[in-house]
């Protein structure tokens, strides 16, 4: 009789005990296209209607100093872009691989509401 108790144990242990899972790592999809400096540049020119031979270069050594603060490991505030963490850093042949983690802000309603409107009600 102990015998078939150990069995009827053993199978009741084996039967309430949660189901494996595999897990696999996932990679973040972006429907979105990469955004490439010359897109950036034009989007500028556009927003701030600055002539292009004059944007160009300021977007270029604004690029150049993010780049050279994110090699030294200098964490950036560029609100409202967001505030960027460098956790890690690898260096390979011909190319350094930064993993960094970007934080931004929502805007929600709230912040978007005037004061002064509100006021004004």
């Amino acid at each position: 009789m102990p015998r078939t108790r150990k069995k009827a144990v053993a199978a009741t242990a084996v039967a309430d005990a949660p189901e494996a899972v595999v897990v696999t790592a996932s990679k973040p999809v972006s429907t979105q296209q990469e955004l490439k400096k010359p897109e950036l540049i034009e989007m500028v020119v556009e927003k701030t209607g600055v002539k292009k031979r004059d944007a160009k270069p300021a977007i270029e050594a604004a690029l150049q100093i993010l780049g050279e603060a994110l090699a030294e490991g200098r964490e950036l505030n560029l609100q409202p872009f967001g505030k960027v963490r460098v956790n890690r850093m690898k260096e390979l042949s011909g190319a350094r691989v930064v993993n960094a983690k970007v934080r931004q802000k929502i805007k929600n309603e709230e912040d978007a509401k005037d004061p002064l409107a509100e006021a004004a009600e």
